[in-house]
């Protein structure tokens, strides 16, 4: 094909001269040589174990450190406390514990006069004892109350859980400290209180609990007038879907 073309065109395909030899300014290769590497086996002494370093805690470690510290001097304060408790021989606690009423969730406002009026009514009362604070002196919101008798304490117990002093819900109980045994308050880890706040609720499916002669339709005034189902008389009639009679005895 070249030989087809002119001497113009055949002369711009034409190899380039060599390039010029220059001399290399490094040593060669095959005549380099570095420095020697010695190992540190023989420093190893001057190093040392432990450098004195002490790792920072990351925020998440540092919350995990203190939450962990608070439980353990909360169960520390807990396991000395018990070790304490002992209601039988408590110099505050006196008269016959089947006689005793516990009343919690109090106003700090009560006195032991708004506790005599409110459950003076159900018997006569031997002794109230509204607990406080030893250093402050302030209500802790919850009382014991005395009765005379047995019977009285059992009516006040039936009849007053849940009533309102000074507009707040108050909750009874008979005396657990020393009628039953190995009972621990709220307070030490046990009881039975706390308002569930965060206790999940459940959900109930009314038709499933319903019994068996409950009506699915509205109750009261209104339950005369759905008396039928799906085009279906529920007394037995065969009305149409959509027409009932009301409870006036209309269509």
């Amino acid at each position: 094909l070249t030989k087809q073309l002119g001497p113009p065109l055949i002369g711009l395909f034409a190899a380039r001269a060599p390039l010029r030899y220059v001399q290399p300014t490094d040593v060669a290769p095959e005549k380099r040589k570095t420095r020697a590497i010695t190992g540190i086996a023989e420093y190893v002494h001057l190093l040392g174990q432990d450098d004195g370093y002490v790792p920072t805690e990351t925020h998440q470690e540092q919350q995990e450190r203190k939450r962990r510290e608070r439980k353990e001097t909360f169960e520390a304060k807990l396991t000395e406390r018990l070790k304490q408790y002992n209601p039988a021989e408590d110099p505050e606690v006196r008269g016959d514990p089947y006689k005793t009423l516990f009343v919690s969730r109090l106003a700090y406002s009560v006195t032991e006069s708004d506790l005599r009026t409110v459950f003076e009514p159900y018997g006569a009362i031997d002794r109230i004892r509204l607990v406080n604070e030893k250093d402050t002196g302030k209500s802790r919101g919850y009382a014991f109350i005395v009765f005379e008798h047995e019977r009285d304490m059992k009516t006040a117990y039936k009849e007053t859980d849940g009533i309102k002093i000074k507009d707040r819900r108050i909750c009874v109980d008979v005396e657990r400290g020393r009628t039953v045994k190995n009972w621990k308050p709220r307070s030490l880890g046990g009881g039975l209180g706390g308002r569930h706040y965060t206790k999940p609720t459940r959900r109930i499916d009314t038709y499933s609990h319903a019994p068996s002669n409950y009506s699915r339709g509205p109750s009261g005034p209104a339950a005369g007038r759905y008396t039928s189902d799906r085009g279906t008389d529920r007394t037995g009639s065969s009305a149409p879907r959509g027409r009932s009679s009301d409870r006036n005895g209309r269509t």
